[in-house]
Formats: structure tokens, C-alpha cells, sequence
């Protein structure tokens, strides 16, 4: 009787997580090459009801690359006990941003048929190279890219999953706009640092450079809506004497109601960044057609920044960039050439009648 009764719960079970799953194809409906056979069977037989456990690992928990470059999410799959002969699997990828959006599907495959969906379609694709590898290949990878992805297996009714966190290495930099110190919300910090070829800077984005010694009193957003600045020498207006170094928080703010600046975040430069050699210095509208006479283009905050981290841009010598700004990079530090330290220096937002130098970008 206790033998038929579990035989009773085990069929129930199935029957529910079928149902469960038959209710998720229905609400992914773009997904359905990944569903859509979920009642047919894949001919394998129930792997629970065998004594065959489905195994899920990554070799990496986090992976760090580079803008534009490609990289591989480690993910692999195997039995225990060992089976002597293949079983057809599906396997799905999904994504969850850094900004704390809903999960979204990267890629799902059944066999050697594989699909691609939103901003990845055509971007990725499984790796293969050994029984069991189903690592992700991302292609010319973007700043967007970055968060936490999810390599899930199903056979039949066994789903194991494993994550692997995807970084970018870059830059951090504080931005304030033209009009002054706190006059940014959420959505106009995320602009604006879209503007300069930047995205708003994750909270451990901004913990790693004040490892690197980011130093900054001015408190900004960062991507999951809270406000911080990082603190490396302690001063009375920064949080006071008595606080040891670290990054101050104030915590989330209302990303609507509340106005700060932000830190924004750029990674590797694809292209270059020069200070233009010119007989004579530029207002503003000089600078920009300067630029563009040089078949270029005048270039954004991200860009000189990138350009100092990256490839060691060096020049004293302040110029124009596109958000009406005037900076200078310097990673030798020496006379007359500022502060001794390594950094962009700002002079800040001058009229742009006022005449500099100006730094052009190229994409080539």
C-alpha cells in the first residue's frame, strides 16, 4: 500500500511539474523553440525515477573582460553515475542586468539547433568543444553586457543551473554637468553618462577604484539607485577626521525626487583619442570643426578617460571634449602639469568662447 501510494505522489509530481512548465512556455512567448515540445518527451526516460543524478557546474563564478572583445562563460553538465550512451538536453542561458531589470533569455538550444534572442541574436552561441560543454560565447562584447548569467539543463524533469557573473575592467570617473554640483536624478545621470560613452558605475566598480585610490567629496549614483563617494584621505567636508578611509553611502535615493551627480564607468577604448597639433587654439565651435576637418570627431569625457587608463594617453595640454568641458590626462605626473598624481585633470566648464587645444576621437 505505502509502495502504491508513492508511486501515486512521484506520478503527481510530474504531472504538476509539467504544468509548471507548460505555464512558463505560455508566458515566454517569443521562447517557444525552447518549450514547445515539453509534452512530446525527449525519449531519454525520467532520470529521478532511474537513480541518475543531473550535475551542473562552472569553472568560474566571474568572468572579466574588455569592450569589444569576446568572451566565454564557462558552464559544463554531466551524470552520476556516468551514462554509457548520450541523452538530448536542452539548455537555456539567461541574463539578469546589473541594473536589477527582470531576467531576460540570452539563448536556449535543443541539439545542435540553437536560437538567439533580443540584443545577443546572432552575438552568441554554445561552445561544444567537449561532451557535456555548453559554455557561452559572447561576441564583440558591450558595456550593457555586464551581470549575472544563468546556464540552466533540463532533462526531461531535472533542471540544475549554475551563474557566472560577467565584469567588464574600465574606468571610473565622477561627472557633474554644465550647471553645477547635485543637479542630476537617476534617469538624467544614466544620460548623461550614456553621452559621454559611459554607463552609471556599479557599487563594485566604484569599491575598486577607490582600491586604486579614487578620492572624490562629492556624493553621486551609482547603478542600483543608492548614492556614495569614495574617501582616501579623510578631511572635515568628506565625512569628518574621525572616519576611516572607505566609500560613504547615503544609502537608496528616491531616483526621481533626489539629485546628485554620478560616477560613471568607461571600458577599453575601440579607437583612439589624440590631442590635435594646431597652430593656433580653438573656442568651442572651432574645436568641434577642427575635429571633424581632421575626419574625426571631437571626443567625450569616456573616451579621454579610457584613452589615459588604457593606453596611457599623456599630455599637458588642456582641451576641448564634446560635453563642453576642458581636461588634460596625465599619467606621468611633473612640474606644471598639476597635482602629482596620475589622473585627468578638469578646468571645469569654461565659456566657450575662451580658446584651448582639443582632443578628437577616432573610431579606426
Amino acid at each position: 500500500k505505502d509502495r502504491r501510494q508513492m508511486e501515486k505522489s512521484r506520478t503527481l509530481l510530474a504531472l504538476i511539474l509539467q504544468v509548471l512548465y507548460y505555464c512558463k512556455a505560455v508566458s515566454t512567448s517569443y521562447n517557444t523553440f525552447f518549450y514547445q515540445d515539453i509534452f512530446k518527451g525527449n525519449g531519454n526516460g525520467e532520470l529521478h525515477f532511474n537513480g541518475i543524478k543531473l550535475r551542473v557546474e562552472t569553472t568560474l563564478p566571474s568572468v572579466f573582460t574588455l569592450r569589444g572583445s569576446n568572451v566565454t562563460l564557462p558552464c559544463r553538465f554531466w551524470y552520476e553515475p556516468p551514462l554509457n550512451s548520450p541523452r538530448s538536453v536542452r539548455v537555456k542561458w539567461s541574463w539578469s542586468p546589473i541594473t536589477g531589470d527582470r531576467e531576460v533569455d540570452v539563448l536556449v538550444a535543443i541539439g545542435h539547433h540553437q536560437r538567439s534572442f533580443g540584443d545577443f541574436k546572432n552575438r552568441v552561441y554554445l561552445q561544444h568543444d567537449l561532451p557535456g560543454d555548453t559554455a557561452l560565447v559572447i561576441t564583440n562584447v558591450s558595456m550593457s553586457d555586464t551581470g549575472q548569467y544563468r546556464c540552466e539543463i533540463i532533462d526531461g524533469l531535472e533542471d540544475e543551473s549554475v551563474t557566472v557573473d560577467l565584469e567588464l575592467r574600465g574606468v571610473v570617473f565622477p561627472y557633474q554637468p554644465q550647471n553645477g554640483r547635485y543637479h542630476l536624478t537617476f534617469p538624467e545621470a544614466r544620460q548623461v553618462c550614456e553621452e559621454q560613452d559611459a554607463m552609471v558605475a556599479t557599487s563594485d566598480q566604484l569599491y575598486m577604484a577607490w582600491q586604486e585610490g579614487l578620492d572624490w567629496c562629492n556624493a553621486g549614483w551609482l547603478a542600483d539607485g543608492t548614492v556614495q563617494y569614495p574617501i582616501n584621505l579623510p578631511r572635515y567636508p568628506c565625512g569628518g577626521l574621525g572616519l576611516a578611509p572607505g566609500v560613504r553611502s547615503y544609502g537608496p535615493r528616491h531616483k526621481h525626487l533626489h539629485r546628485y551627480d554620478v560616477f560613471c564607468f568607461s571600458s577599453s577604448l575601440r579607437g583612439r583619442v589624440y590631442y590635435l597639433e594646431h597652430a593656433q587654439k580653438f573656442n568651442f565651435t572651432e574645436a568641434i570643426q577642427a575635429c571633424i576637418e581632421d575626419d574625426t570627431q571631437i571626443a567625450k569625457v569616456g573616451h579621454l578617460f579610457a584613452a589615459w587608463k588604457f593606453l596611457g594617453l599623456d599630455r599637458c595640454d588642456a582641451g576641448w571634449l564634446a560635453d563642453g568641458s576642458v581636461r588634460y590626462p596625465i599619467t606621468t605626473p611633473r612640474l606644471n602639469c598639476g597635482p602629482h598624481k596620475r589622473g585627468v585633470r578638469s578646468f571645469g566648464f569654461p565659456s566657450p568662447y575662451y580658446k584651448y587645444g582639443v582632443y578628437c576621437y577616432s573610431s579606426r
